[in-house]
């Protein structure tokens, strides 16, 4: 379950994860929300400049990019490929963050390894791991929280390393 603020609508938008939707709630004054993408399975969510939704689909392998008006199935923007660990592939898409030029990172859990994909891109790049799961400096353990500053320093946040 992940949550983020929308600051155009003033809302909360709530990525529900055992009940396969995104739904939006306002901050102030609201008595209930509204589901605004149902039946997805969603781990992560980020928002970007221009109001595009960024989701994770971990049993999907994929990282889709939605306009909440649109009312569609998203653009797969990471993965959608099946599971695998070739670039194009993820197995498990974990937590994302969207960069200021609408690029993604992605952790990818059961391949141990964070992705950073270029905007409109078909392939990522691995930035850690991706060397099996372990504890030296180039491997690492089921990567969950990936996020950048604005230098483009990445940070992971590692499940089971020590």
């Amino acid at each position: 379950m992940d949550v983020i603020v929308d600051k155009d609508t003033d809302s909360l938008i709530i990525c529900d994860y055992e009940n396969t939707q995104v739904v939006r709630w306002p901050r102030q004054g609201g008595t209930s929300g509204e589901t605004i993408i149902p039946n997805i399975d969603c781990l992560s969510l980020m928002i970007d400049n221009q109001g595009f939704l960024y989701i994770s689909s971990p049993s999907e392998n994929v990282i889709r990019r939605w306009r909440v008006e649109d009312n569609g199935i998203g653009t797969v923007i990471a993965g959608g490929n099946g599971a695998g660990d070739c670039l194009n592939q993820l197995n498990r898409a974990f937590h994302i963050f969207v960069n200021r030029d609408h690029s993604i990172y992605g952790s990818d859990c059961s391949n141990h390894r964070a992705v950073y994909w270029m905007k409109n891109s078909k392939e990522g790049i691995v930035v850690t791991g991706g060397q099996g799961e372990g504890n030296h400096l180039t491997q690492c353990s089921c990567p969950h929280g990936v996020i950048a500053d604005q230098l483009d320093t990445v940070y992971v946040a590692k499940l089971g390393n020590n």
